[in-house]
């Protein structure tokens, strides 16, 4: 199975994630913020009219902002009616699957450039309110109605995989500061401070000194959300937008000599309530949309030399890593904590800093991810770029792994 047509990436752009930063700006004006970045990477220029679709991946708009009909909206501000423009909704992969229908769309011939990015502006409601909102993606007869929100559901995924692999929260931490560590690099992060020195700056408030990560990580400032994941395994609410720009191979090199070939993709599905899967430690829908991506880039784990993996809860790194093929079930936590993940490990996982330390809005954050893989294979990722990438693979979860997407991005 195979393109019919090859797809480059010629061009990405997003806003740096923030749950304060933007807090005067609507979802629209900062889509337009992350597409005109896109739009200015092109070297050798782009109009938003060459694109002869639009893709949006948006959650939830409706009820962070009020705003449905999002695509038709992100297409005015942009100018460029009458371009037929998509609103895509799969949960935390609604950006993941708008690329994949980008790349469809190039590959069946219906056109040959399209604008494919996300967007999430939830800082308008309160923790609360966003967990309810996000709960709209789990199942509503068997999971939100008994109060079974993402963060019990995760911490659910977590204690089986603990009991199954006799695995401990230390690993979790792993992730935890090697996330940070990587945001505190990233000028696009939501944070931009590694676990130690937002330990020192915490601690000075209460005239406590913390000696290392671990000790603050284990103390009461980072509590218990859901036994057993604490504070810092969770991600943020955030608001931001990414966008990229998609070309057929053939016209890739009139906007870049330096094109991204997306070597493969893939999608898959599962059941959304967890009580339904035979293992909660193992996502099915990443296994198969990752052999699917794998199939038609003609790799496998071993090539991949970089990857953003979907860790909206620390645990979930973990877990991804074993099911991308990269580590053996049970070995994803000790690869984190022996520093195989690391920016100068054997496979740097997250170097942008994940959607632990970089953020979160949920509906750019598939897309945020080819734009860091975009960067990466380019050589243009700055103070958190893996030496030598050629070869990156993203990895976006919708809720609890009823949906993923899975593309595999080639120096051109």
């Amino acid at each position: 199975m195979g393109l019919n047509r090859g797809v480059s990436v010629v061009g990405a752009g997003m806003t740096r994630f923030h749950n304060r930063l933007h807090a005067d700006k609507t979802g629209r004006e900062l889509f337009v913020e992350a597409a005109i970045e896109a739009a200015g990477s092109v070297d050798k220029g782009f109009r938003f009219r060459d694109a002869g679709a639009l893709f949006v991946g948006n959650f939830a708009g409706d009820v962070f902002e009020g705003q449905g009909h999002t695509a038709a909206v992100m297409a005015d501000w942009l100018g460029i009616n009458p371009v037929p423009a998509y609103r895509i909704e799969d949960a935390c992969a609604s950006s993941g699957a708008a690329l994949n229908l980008g790349v469809i769309t190039i590959a069946s011939g219906m056109a040959d450039v399209v604008l494919v990015g996300g967007v999430e502006k939830m800082s308008r409601l309160t923790t609360e309110q966003v967990t309810d909102a996000l709960a709209l993606a789990a199942d509503s007869s068997y999971e939100t109605s008994v109060g079974f929100t993402f963060p019990s559901i995760y911490a659910a995924i977590a204690s089986a995989y603990f009991k199954k692999h006799g695995a401990a929260w230390e690993q979790l931490a792993a992730v935890t500061i090697k996330n940070h560590r990587n945001g505190a690099l990233n000028p696009k992060a939501q944070f931009q401070s590694d676990i130690l020195t937002t330990a020192r700056k915490i601690g000075e408030r209460d005239g406590r000194v913390f000696k290392d990560e671990m000790e603050f990580l284990r103390s009461d400032l980072n509590p218990v959300i859901a036994s057993p994941l604490r504070l810092f395994d969770c991600c943020p609410v955030s608001d931001g937008a990414s966008a990229v720009i998609l070309a057929a191979d053939e016209v890739a090199w009139s906007y870049t000599d330096t094109p991204v070939k997306i070597a493969g993709i893939g999608q898959a599905s599962d059941t959304i309530a967890l009580h339904s899967r035979p293992d909660f430690t193992t996502l099915r829908a990443a296994v198969k949309a990752s052999e699917d991506a794998y199939r038609m880039a003609g790799a496998t784990p071993r090539d991949i030399d970089v990857a953003d993996v979907h860790d909206c809860f620390t645990i979930a790194e973990v877990i991804a890593t074993e099911d991308l093929g990269f580590f053996p079930k049970g070995e994803g936590g000790k690869a984190a904590e022996e520093g195989l993940t690391a920016l100068n490990g054997s496979l740097p996982i997250n170097p942008d800093g994940g959607l632990k330390a970089k953020g979160h809005p949920v509906g750019a954050t598939g897309v945020a991810m080819a734009y860091e893989m975009f960067k990466q294979v380019r050589g243009q990722a700055d103070r958190h770029q893996v030496q030598g990438a050629e070869v990156g693979l993203i990895h976006n979860v919708g809720a609890a792994g009823a949906s993923v997407a899975v593309q595999i991005y080639r120096r051109g």
